[in-house]
């Protein structure tokens, strides 16, 4: 009798649990449905999108140009120094021959009518600077023997080393920015391709020539902005709003419907330039509204609350 007065009561516990079970479950479901995750908003725009290589460059003299003797003697007088900028005649040595150099005016006193001074002028083949200057004056040198060394300045320019794979965004002529480490901003133009390449970097050497007025100094590292991909009018979105899976092979943004609404769009991505990623399909429109924050890891048509918006 115990056993089934103690049986009865466990029975009415129990049904009595379970209706306040299923009393709680809509509540429950409810509040599930009324949660609404806080995000923030952006638009499409529509602007001319343009991505650009940058490289470092370095400045150089490509070329140098060997002033000699020709003849033996004597260095008279010198009308340069080393750093100096000279045009190409310009008046370097003044050499004197050794023969004249012993006879003196001993010719000239036993003939008036002979004018013989012995005096040979050497001028600078080709424009640059003076980079080295081997002798002083007084100094005796031999027919052939250096006497100065001059940067062509023809052959000046910046040399980058391009990696291989970016090769094909560069062509002769091709106009290039440069700018210089004190802001100086110049135009540039491709001028030459180096036929080797590097088998370590897998770099090209590639020369860049500047105006010849811009007085650049040598061993100078500038930044070279070489023009990859323009587009005019095209979509894009900020980098943040556009999504992808662990394996980046798939992207997609979320993009608002109605009022609290947000759906998982895919979509196909073009250039990324800063903070900037192009849209290319599917095709959206300026008052669209895409999540820009609070969009990591939303289910597709997720309840949002928009608590700030980026326009």
């Amino acid at each position: 009798m115990k056993k089934q007065i103690l049986y009865f009561f466990f029975l009415v516990i129990t049904g009595v649990s379970a209706c306040n079970s299923k009393k709680e479950s809509p509540g429950d479901e409810e509040n599930q449905e009324d949660v609404q995750t806080p995000v923030t908003i952006t638009n499409v725009s529509y602007e001319t999108l343009s991505d650009s290589l940058e490289l470092n460059a370095t400045s150089n003299f490509l070329q140098d140009n060997i002033v000699k003797s020709n003849i033996n003697g004597y260095i008279k007088t010198i009308s340069v120094k080393v750093n100096d900028y000279v045009n190409a005649g310009k008046l370097l040595f003044a050499l004197k021959t050794k023969e004249a150099e012993s006879l003196g005016n001993t010719i000239n006193k036993l003939d008036s009518s002979f004018n013989f001074s012995g005096t040979v002028k050497i001028a600078a083949p080709e424009s640059g600077y003076i980079t080295q200057l081997d002798h002083q004056a007084g100094d005796y040198v031999q027919e052939g023997e250096q006497l100065a060394v001059i940067s062509d300045s023809k052959s000046f320019g910046l040399v980058l080393n391009v990696p291989y794979e970016e090769i094909k965004y560069i062509s002769l002529n091709k106009p290039v920015e440069v700018y210089l480490p004190n802001g100086t901003r110049l135009n540039g133009v491709i001028a030459s391709f180096m036929p080797t390449i590097d088998s370590v970097s897998q770099t090209q050497r590639v020369l860049v020539k500047v105006p010849s007025a811009a007085k650049i100094p040598e061993n100078l590292i500038a930044k070279i902005k070489i023009l990859k991909e323009k587009k005019v009018n095209v979509a894009s979105v900020p980098k943040p709003a556009v999504l992808t899976d662990e394996s980046q092979s798939q992207f997609w943004i979320m993009k608002m419907i109605d009022s609290v609404t947000a759906v998982k769009v895919p979509v196909t991505k073009g250039m990324e330039v800063d903070d900037k990623v192009e849209i290319v399909k599917p095709q959206l429109s300026p008052q669209d509204k895409i999540l820009l924050s609070g969009n990591y890891g939303l289910p597709d048509t997720a309840k949002v609350k928009i608590v700030k918006s980026a326009e």
